[in-house]
């Protein structure tokens, strides 16, 4: 007979599971945490992406056709939630001197497009552009 006491087995106490199983559930929390995070950054480019496609093709589509004057419209892309404003207004170069340049029979326009996708102040892209139109809207686009 031994006189050592009871036999002691090898493993884990209950209190050493339950602290293990914290700290797997905290570390499962961060990462699914970022991950979300990496989600919406890629919806977000998304979205961006899709949004500089449409003003790339509203803009190629500016005054084909007719003649482009200055003045503010807007719409709505079908079938998607893009809304978009374009602003026309004659270009004024800070440099030039008044009366320095003969605008008689040409002259610059400044267009600004404002695509947006949504309420939040990152939903929304915006391009600026110079356009050269006849200074007569009669006259018809040719340098000479």
């Amino acid at each position: 007979m031994s006189l050592r006491g009871p036999r002691r087995q090898g493993g884990f106490t209950l209190i050493e599971v339950i602290v293990a199983f914290a700290l797997m559930a905290l570390a499962l929390t961060l990462v699914l945490g970022s991950l979300s995070g990496a989600v919406r950054q890629v919806r977000a480019a998304d979205d961006a992406t899709k949004a500089a496609l449409h003003a790339q093709s509203l803009l190629a589509q500016v005054a084909v056709g007719e003649t482009l004057l200055p003045g503010r419209s807007d719409g709505r892309i079908e079938g998607t939630p893009y809304r978009w404003t374009l602003e026309v207004a004659p270009f004024v170069d800070p440099m030039q001197r008044p009366g320095t340049l003969d605008s008689s029979r040409m002259r610059l326009l400044q267009l600004q497009l404002a695509v947006r996708w949504g309420d939040a102040p990152g939903q929304q892209l915006q391009w600026q552009t110079l356009r050269l139109a006849p200074s007569d809207i009669n006259q018809p686009a040719t340098l000479r």
